[in-house]
């Protein structure tokens, strides 16, 4: 919950900072768990649980957001969920589309804090003020509208390319109910992305 706060008062490479280095350092430790240890059923719902709850914590509470950097702090909450897909199934391919996601997600976060410098200099506080955006300064609404597409997964950007996989893992390890709450909560962060651009 820490999250929302950190995005909208610390400076940008801060804020780039906290959002890529700890999904990073928390994805590459429990990769080497799941590689070293084997799976128990127990520990296979925990992290089924987590993910679920990961996912649907950050596309409702990016619902309600009215600031631009906040939406981004809510579906960086979500997007722990879908890449704690990729290790919660214990399987090469899971580790495969983990470390895919993980290089996405990171490009696209790079990319998103990149433009909000922009912003700030055409005084754009929140979701309202991007309307008037592509007339003030259309290259970066151009480039902040494809990044955050590719953030909700809209096809054929990276982003679908990433979230397609973690759902192909997660229906290959009978995962159904998983996969079916990704779906769900895709579509509710595709809206609350769309809000962005």
């Amino acid at each position: 919950m820490w999250a929302p706060v950190i995005y909208e008062g610390s400076p940008t490479p801060v804020r780039a900072f906290l959002s890529i280095a700890p999904k990073i350092s928390i994805s590459a430790n429990m990769s080497r768990v799941s590689i070293v240890a084997s799976y128990g059923g127990t520990l296979q719902q925990i992290l089924f649980f987590c993910s679920i709850a990961s996912m649907i914590l950050g596309a409702l509470a990016a619902m309600a957001q009215t600031k631009v950097k906040r939406p981004l702090a809510h579906s960086s909450i979500g997007h722990v969920g879908y890449i704690r897909t990729g290790f919660s199934c214990g399987t090469l391919e899971g580790i495969q589309s983990l470390l895919i996601g993980i290089f996405i997600y990171a490009s696209m976060m790079i990319d998103a804090f990149a433009i909000v410098p922009a912003l700030r200099q055409t005084r754009v506080k929140y979701i309202a003020d991007l309307g008037a955006l592509d007339n003030t300064n259309p290259i970066s609404a151009m480039t902040f509208s494809i990044t955050m597409f590719s953030y909700a997964g809209i096809p054929p950007l990276a982003g679908f390319c990433s979230k397609f996989y973690l759902l192909f893992v997660a229906l290959g390890c009978g995962a159904y109910f998983l996969a079916s709450v990704r779906v769900v909560t895709s579509v509710i962060s595709r809206w609350a992305a769309g809000r962005l651009p």
